[in-house]
């Protein structure tokens, strides 16, 4: 979806896919310290960033989505925190190297032929140490048929070879996201460490 498409979604007062964290993020929040530097990826409206900066974190969130981050800096006022958003195209972006300490990226779908390019680029963005958050729909997710991006655990397997793999879960979540993700899902979970 082009970032304009975005912009409609994140046109209307409600919060598209809801203003609490993604479940496996949250699942996560033992792993965190203050002062850790985050990015969320395609954060959208901003609720996996906020409430990383909730958990004591410097967050940069990136989307391509003017509406969607606006709406995050809203949602960042709300709760007290403070958030850096970025409004780039992720496939154009400087993702930079040794910068983060955690990478989320929730439902965001590379297309398979930039796929390994972008996740060659969060490996290089994570220090040392650093972890890469991925949630995304398997193949098996109704509506998703053939040609839409989906992810398969051994393509993360083969993209993030370099990482130490904590976690790669496949199964079905029931979503309470907001509008747009609710219900049963067939999803992916990826967790995986920058070697030290």
């Amino acid at each position: 979806m082009a970032g304009h498409s975005w912009d409609e979604r994140f046109a209307g007062d409600d919060y598209a896919y809801g203003t609490e964290p993604n479940t496996y993020l949250r699942a996560q929040a033992w792993r965190l310290r203050p002062g850790m530097n985050a990015l969320s990826v395609a954060d959208g409206e901003g609720r996996n960033g906020v409430w990383l900066a909730g958990q004591g974190l410097d967050v940069l969130s990136v989307d391509s989505s003017a509406v969607g981050l606006a709406k995050a800096q809203r949602l960042a006022v709300d709760r007290g925190v403070r958030l850096t958003t970025v409004q780039a195209d992720l496939l154009e972006w400087q993702w930079g190297r040794d910068a983060f300490d955690l990478i989320a990226s929730i439902y965001m779908h590379f297309a398979p032929e930039v796929r390994p390019r972008m996740h060659r680029a969060m490996i290089d963005a994570l220090r040392p140490g650093g972890l890469v958050l991925i949630e995304a729909f398997h193949k098996r997710q109704p509506g998703r048929g053939a040609g839409s991006p989906v992810y398969q655990p051994d393509a993360l397997q083969n993209d993030f070879a370099d990482l130490q793999i904590l976690e790669l879960l496949v199964g079905t979540v029931t979503l309470d996201e907001g509008t747009f993700h609710r219900g049963p899902a067939e999803v992916v979970r990826f967790l995986g460490r920058r070697p030290d």
